[in-house]
C-alpha cells in the first residue's frame, strides 16, 4: 500500500485488487501464518480452525470476481465483489 496525503491507496490498480488485498491481510493475521509460520497458500489448503471463516469467504469472493472477468455478460451487470 502507498500513502498519499495521509490516505492509504493500493499500488495495484488491477481488477479485484481490493479483494485480493483483504484476503492477503486476513491470511497474514490468522493463527496459521503467525503462530505456525506457514505460507498463506498453505493455510488456505488446511481445513482446521487456525484460519477464520472470513478468509474462506474472501477466497470465494476473490474467485467470483476473477471469474466475472471472463464472463462477457458481466460487462453489463458489473463485477461481483467489487
Amino acid at each position: 500500500m502507498m500513502k498519499y496525503g495521509g490516505e492509504e491507496t493500493l499500488a495495484d490498480h488491477s481488477a479485484c485488487a481490493g479483494v485480493r488485498a483483504d484476503l492477503k491481510m486476513c491470511l497474514l493475521k490468522s493463527d496459521c501464518c503467525t503462530k505456525e509460520k506457514k505460507t498463506p497458500k498453505e493455510c488456505l489448503r488446511r481445513t482446521d480452525h487456525t484460519v477464520p471463516e472470513e478468509c474462506y469467504a474472501l477466497r470465494n469472493t476473490f474467485f467470483e470476481c476473477k471469474r466475472s472477468l471472463l464472463d462477457t455478460r458481466q460487462r453489463f451487470r458489473g463485477r461481483k465483489g467489487y
